[in-house]
This record gives C-alpha cells, sequence and structure tokens, in this order.
C-alpha cells in the first residue's frame, strides 16, 4: 500500500524521503525519485509530515516509538499521520507518546485496498484535531478521492473497523447467496446480473462477486490482513462491552482460511469457507 501511495504523492510534487525495512520499494521510489533514509529517526528528522503506512499496532509501536524510531528523530511541530488500520487504543497511546514530544498525530486509515491506493481514489477516515486534519488534508487528498475527519484520535480507527465489519459480513452474505444460487443450479454470473442493479447492489457485490465467478482470489486485500482488522473490531467491542455476533462468526471463517494456508488470498475467498460447505464452487457451468 504505501510504494503506490507514495508514487502518487511524487506525480502530485511533494518531496518524500521513504524508508522500510523491505529493500525491495525502497529501490524503486528511489527510481521515481525518492530520497532514502537510513532509519525511522533519519526519515523523520528530514521531514515536517512523516507518514507511516504498517501492518498492525505493534509494528506501529515500534516504529514511531522505540529505538530509532520515528519521535527520536521528529522535531516538535511535526505532524505523524499514521495510515495504518490498526486499534484505536494503540493509536491513542501513540499520539499521547507524540504529543509529550510536541509532535501531532493523526490516525487516518484507508478502505479501497492496493487497487484504490493505486489510482489514488482510497477513502481516508482520520482522527485528529481539526487543526491538524486541515494542515495534512492537501496531501491525503492526493491519495484518496474521499477525506473525511471522523473525530478525534482514534476515531479514523473506529470508523475503519466499521467499514471492515460491514465489508466482511457483506462478502459473506454474497458468498451464502452464490453457493445457494450455483447449488440450485443456476449460472451465478445471471444472479449477479440480476441483482446487483436492485437493493443488494453494493460496492463490495460489484468488485467481488466477479472475481469469486472468475476463480480469482489475486490479492487485492489479504484474508490475514482481514482477519487482524475484525480481531481488533472485536477487541474494541469487548473493551466498550458491545456485542459483534456477526463480526466474530466470519473472524472464525477467516481463521479457517489461514488455517487452510489461504491467508495471502484476496479476501473474497471468504467464499471458499461456505463453498467448502456446500461441496461446490461458485462458477459459470461448464
Amino acid at each position: 500500500m504505501g510504494k503506490p501511495m507514495s508514487k502518487n504523492l511524487l506525480k502530485a510534487g511533494y518531496s518524500l524521503v521513504v524508508f522500510d525495512v523491505v529493500p525491495g520499494p525502497l529501490a524503486e521510489l528511489a527510481e521515481a525519485g525518492a530520497a532514502r533514509g537510513a532509519s525511522c529517526s533519519d526519515t523523520a528528522a528530514r521531514a515536517d509530515v512523516v507518514i507511516t503506512m504498517l501492518p498492525d499496532g505493534p509494528e506501529v509501536e515500534a516504529a514511531v516509538l522505540g529505538p530509532g524510531g520515528v519521535l527520536e528523530g521528529a522535531k516538535p511541530g511535526t505532524t505523524v499521520v499514521d495510515m495504518s488500520s490498526i486499534s484505536p487504543i494503540v493509536a491513542q497511546k501513540v499520539a499521547a507518546a507524540c504529543g509529550a514530544k510536541g509532535v501531532d498525530f493523526v490516525d487516518a486509515p484507508v478502505s479501497g485496498g492496493e487497487p484504490k491506493a493505486i489510482d489514488g481514489t482510497l477513502a481516508i477516515m482520520v482522527g485528529g484535531k481539526a487543526e491538524v486534519f486541515e494542515k495534512v488534508q492537501p496531501i491525503l487528498q492526493k491519495l484518496g478521492s474521499s477525506v473525511t475527519l471522523t473525530g478525534p484520535v482514534g476515531a479514523g480507527n473506529v470508523t475503519k473497523l466499521a467499514n471492515q465489519i460491514m465489508v466482511a459480513c457483506n462478502i459473506a452474505a454474497m458468498g451464502e447467496a452464490l453457493v445457494l444460487a450455483t447449488k440450485a443450479g443456476l449460472d451465478p454470473e445471471v444472479v449477479f446480473n440480476a441483482v446487483k442493479g436492485g437493493l443488494a447492489a453494493s460496492t463490495v457485490l460489484n468488485a467481488k462477486a466477479p472475481m469469486v465467478i472468475a476463480r480469482n482470489f489475486k490479492p487485492g486485500f489479504r484474508i490475514k490482513l482481514h482477519q487482524k482488522d475484525l480481531r481488533n473490531a472485536l477487541l474494541a467491542a469487548e473493551s466498550m462491552k458491545v456485542s459483534l455476533p456477526f463480526t466474530a462468526l466470519v473472524q472464525q471463517m477467516l481463521i479457517s482460511l489461514m488455517n487452510e494456508g489461504k491467508g495471502d488470498l484476496d479476501h473474497s475467498a471468504i467464499v471458499n469457507f461456505i463453498e467448502d460447505m456446500a461441496g461446490i464452487e461458485v462458477k459459470k457451468p461448464d
């Protein structure tokens, strides 16, 4: 995600210093015009705005708060924009540590996966102070078609978790519907075309049903990352005494798929769990 987002910022004319523990993306971005940082702290020391995009909360804490991290190099007045999808509790912890050093912080997770990261059309959900949001909004608008301040720090990630619940449950429901139709002898593509203009229509349906029918599970957003997001949703819900029964059920499906070695497939492969129980694949008739 971070690589195509960085490329879009370069195309927009921003000067970038980039760092990653994985060398491949760094070399590619350097060829595209970015400077290479030697570490998180070195990168932060050379920037006014630091953007992080990492898999989960522990990685964000290590990159920002750990030895050689962003806060070791960031100057007072620097703004950290964490675009990772993490627990809102972790976002608030990192924000507090940043604030203690005079560094501003917003959490700004995204939805849309790698395809929309490449296109620069991500949906970006921001949590933070209004004045800090206004400072970084022009940058975020180069990365997404929708950039919304949803509340204080942590609100961006609560909104992202809500998004991930809706997407996961939508894919699971789509899977049950198409498995039923296929088992009944119908062409799932005909069923998809019949319902996509009605109340069942959704961006998820339009994006994921064709992938399933074509048996294309090349990842735009991986099973293992969606499982992580639902785990964070359930942990946040537990802390607030909120019951999320459908979320818990789909998270168990994702864990089962990961145990089958499918963690790196696109999250549309949630359908595989339902297919396995029915003994049929959703695809066009031979």
